[in-house]
């Protein structure tokens, strides 16, 4: 039977489900409209669809390590209960696990693959939905490589609330690596050193810190020299290796990791649900709405 515009039409508007999954089912079935939202229904596609616009902003990061391979991800929930559940913690090690194996692009390219079960990422996770009746989401995720002669430093903190994946060359010794990791997800740095940040960047901050140093009344003739030394100061704040060491103060974070005869690679640190904006609820509100119904 030839599968119509209208036909996929009226089965998104009863299902909520998206465009090529109605399409699919109405092929499945044979453009039975019934079976095909069962067939929706079933895959927990409908069930999904109808959840989509809900926000999720909560949920955990994970880490993966085999060999020398490595993948950080993060996967996200609708609230900080469900990330707990068994489901979903064993949902978020087979995603890690597949895209280890895998190594997709983009977390859209993992939705489409196939999975060791047969189902895609994306129907994988729509039956989770089915059962755990929160919306998920893959965000996203990175993978990493070392070589035999380096380490990979995983650290999760407040049960992968956040985390942090480090790569450091010229050392086996996981314990340094992962010590790197805990400063990383304490004091959140954007650069590995000064040579990553953009001299864009260093211009705009330069600028601002100028026009602060002369709104102060400072003569000009020693703002320059003021500038130079704040911009120090926010080298500091945004590059790793120019931190203060959370667990030694006393030194910075390059001459802890030069000690070990170590240098850092890459890191990457998730924060879950950062840069998500999340829904403000009305609780009232939300009462008096059912209680109208």
């Amino acid at each position: 039977m030839a599968i119509t515009a209208q036909m996929v039409k009226e089965l998104r508007e009863k299902t909520g489900a998206g465009m090529m999954d109605c399409k699919k089912a109405l092929t499945e079935t044979d453009g039975d409209m019934e079976k095909a939202v069962d067939f929706l229904r079933e895959k927990g596609i409908a069930k999904a669809a109808k959840k989509s616009d809900r926000i999720a902003a909560e949920g955990t990061s994970y880490i993966e390590v085999m060999g020398n391979e490595a993948v950080i991800l993060e996967v996200n929930s609708e609230t900080d209960f469900v990330a707990k559940n068994e489901g979903f913690q064993t949902l978020t090690k087979e995603l890690a696990s597949h895209i280890l194996k895998n190594k997709p692009a983009t977390a859209e390219d993992a939705l489409e693959q196939k999975m060791d079960n047969g189902a895609t990422v994306s129907e994988h996770i729509n039956s989770a939905i089915a059962k755990i009746g929160e919306k998920l989401t893959l965000r996203r995720f990175t993978v990493a490589t070392k070589g035999d002669n380096d380490a990979f430093g995983a650290y999760l903190h407040m049960g992968g609330r956040i985390g942090v994946l480090t790569v450091l060359e010229g050392t086996t010794d996981e314990s340094v690596a992962k010590d790197v990791a805990m400063h990383i997800a304490a004091v959140n740095p954007k650069y590995i050193d000064r040579d990553a940040v953009t001299q864009e960047e260093i211009d705009r901050e330069r600028e601002v810190l100028t026009q602060q140093a002369l709104n102060e009344g400072k003569p000009e003739n020693i703002v320059a020299k003021m500038v130079e030394g704040r911009l120090g100061k926010y080298f500091e704040e945004i590059c790793l290796l120019d931190q203060s060491f959370v667990k030694d103060p006393d030194q910075k974070v390059r001459k802890f990791v030069e000690s070990k005869g170590a240098t850092v690679k890459s890191f990457v640190r998730y924060e879950v649900g950062e840069g998500i904006e999340k829904r403000q609820d009305n609780f009232a509100e939300e009462v008096m709405s059912q209680v109208n119904k």
